[in-house]
């Protein structure tokens, strides 16, 4: 059986744990693989083969950094297919989705190659006498980035060409679920000349994650997965006095006033809420549909999912594919089936859906539930499957509480033709990334993507700005030389006079 081992120091490096796991086809529910799963002693090397190259690479031009990058990008561009078809064999979406993935991916790579222009410092001159102060940004050292298993290559890609770009060096530990793509990622970039130990891709569970949270020699970690997870990588890497920024779960909610276009909205629902089987942290899992509009909503939202393809992800003609696991489509399907038991109306149940030929795949139809209330373990909890709540409110003020009062706070969207209420919404809803008329308002690479509350722990989004800042840290420089034709003028003990 294939063996996805580690790539360390520029090389693939075979684990010594004794410890694997395995990876499976979701479409056929066949194990093709196995993943090596680092011990303290292996994480204990990639740390180290980082802190090496981190000597040379922290000091490096940054014309060298960027030369590196565009080089990387030429190369990814050119082997989207690849990544995209690693993608759906080990996660199951369908290749259009993978490709879409990898695009997005290349928008922070594409934001690194300009990293000149981000890491330009400050100067102001003759503050007092002769006396000049700069601010500059410098690189952290050995970051480490841990990875869900939902977007294999971009979320990555949103982590470690910035960080590597800012001057530091990095160690990525993927999902054990579908780990190939990180290992091409690390590939293309030593084919692009990174220098060995710069990028390292370390294969494990919670050993590993344990090991770079303890980790004397880690800097500072980026993370992003569930609520809980993200909440004890804060707390833990925090404690040992590393810089965090823990991007967790979510429960994105989609207000429909009664002006708006409903085909408009329920084109967007099914596209948000399906799209990638649901496995998603930006998925909308909730529309808050606001006075008589509800049901000619649902009704529409309901014709528009019972035609989507559900099939293999490498089948051109399928629409949504698989879940990640068997044991991840059953609680799934737990949530649709105790659904009425809590109230609420089962439009659509996916949950005996299969696929001919692939009986044993990890399969599970589109679910809608409608009248959702919001004590029920439907609306609580995030599912992170193709199911759909919709929730019913009177007026537009009933539907921004009922958001608000989540604990999560990633992403929302409004859907309107009235310009006055959008504006008043993006401003009132309690979310870090606003859609107005677009369901899933992830930014452009060029601007910070992150959630309020519990979608987020620490002080810094990620990519954009946000993200330069986190991977690098100030110093501030005052300077004073003494003018040539001044005679020395001897030791003045007072505090610096600035006026």
């Amino acid at each position: 059986m294939k063996t996805v081992n580690h790539w360390i120091g520029g090389k693939t490096v075979e684990g010594t744990s004794g410890n694997y796991g395995p990876v499976t086809d979701p479409a056929t529910g066949a194990v093709t693989s196995q993943v090596a799963l680092a011990s303290l002693e292996e994480v204990d090397a990639a740390v180290a083969a980082a802190k090496d190259a981190y000597a040379t690479w922290g000091t490096s031009s940054l014309a060298a950094r960027t030369a590196v990058l565009f080089r990387y990008r030429a190369l990814l561009d050119a082997h989207r297919d690849d990544i995209a078809a690693l993608i759906t064999a080990e996660h199951g979406k369908v290749h259009s989705d993978a490709l879409g993935e990898v695009a997005r991916g290349l928008e922070i790579v594409e934001l690194a190659c300009g990293i000149t222009t981000q890491l330009k410092g400050e100067l102001s001159t003759q503050v007092s006498s002769r006396v000049d102060v700069s601010s500059i940004r410098q690189s952290l050292g050995v970051v480490a980035g841990i990875t869900p298993f939902n977007f294999p290559a971009m979320v990555p890609m949103w982590m470690f060409p910035l960080a590597i770009a800012c001057g530091n060096t990095f160690v990525l530990k993927p999902s054990e679920k579908d780990p190939s793509a990180a290992n091409l990622l690390a590939e293309l970039a030593a084919e692009a000349g990174l220098p060995d130990g710069v990028l390292n891709v370390l294969h494990g569970d919670k050993v590993a994650v344990d090991g770079l949270l303890n980790h004397p020699d880690v800097a500072a970690v980026s993370f992003v997965g569930s609520t809980p997870i993200a909440r004890y990588i804060h707390t833990t890497a925090s404690a040992n006095g590393k810089r965090v920024q823990a991007l967790g779960g979510a429960k994105n909610h989609m207000l429909v006033l009664p002006d708006a276009d409903l085909d408009a909205a329920a084109d967007a629902a099914v596209s948000a809420a399906y799209g990638s089987a649901g496995e998603r942290c930006m998925a909308i899992s909730a529309v808050v549909a606001v006075g008589a509009i509800g049901d000619e909503l649902v009704a529409k939202i309901k014709e528009r999912a019972e035609k989507i393809k559900i099939g293999p992800g490498n089948d051109p003609t399928s629409e949504m594919g698989p879940l990640i696991t068997a044991a991840h489509r059953d609680k799934v399907a737990s949530y649709v089936t105790g659904a009425a038991a809590q109230g609420a109306e089962v439009v659509l149940d996916g949950t005996g859906h299969t696929v001919d030929g692939f009986e044993d795949g990890h399969w599970i139809g589109l679910s809608l539930l409608d009248h959702v209330s919001t004590d029920s373990d439907a609306y609580k909890d995030e599912i992170f499957g193709p199911v759909l709540c919709v929730l019913r409110t009177e007026t537009y003020e009933e539907g921004v509480a009922l958001m608000n009062a989540s604990p999560f706070g990633n992403g929302t969207a409004i859907f309107t033709r009235d310009g006055g209420a959008a504006r008043r919404f993006q401003l009132e809803i309690e979310a870090g990334m606003v859609g107005v008329n677009v369901p899933i308002p992830v930014p452009v690479g060029y601007h910070s993507f992150g959630g309020w509350k519990d979608s987020l722990f620490g002080d810094h989004h990620i990519y954009g700005n946000d993200g330069v800042h986190f991977y690098t840290r100030g110093k501030v420089v005052t300077t004073r030389w003494p003018d040539p034709a001044d005679a020395p003028a001897g030791v003045d003990l007072g505090f610096p006079r600035n006026h």
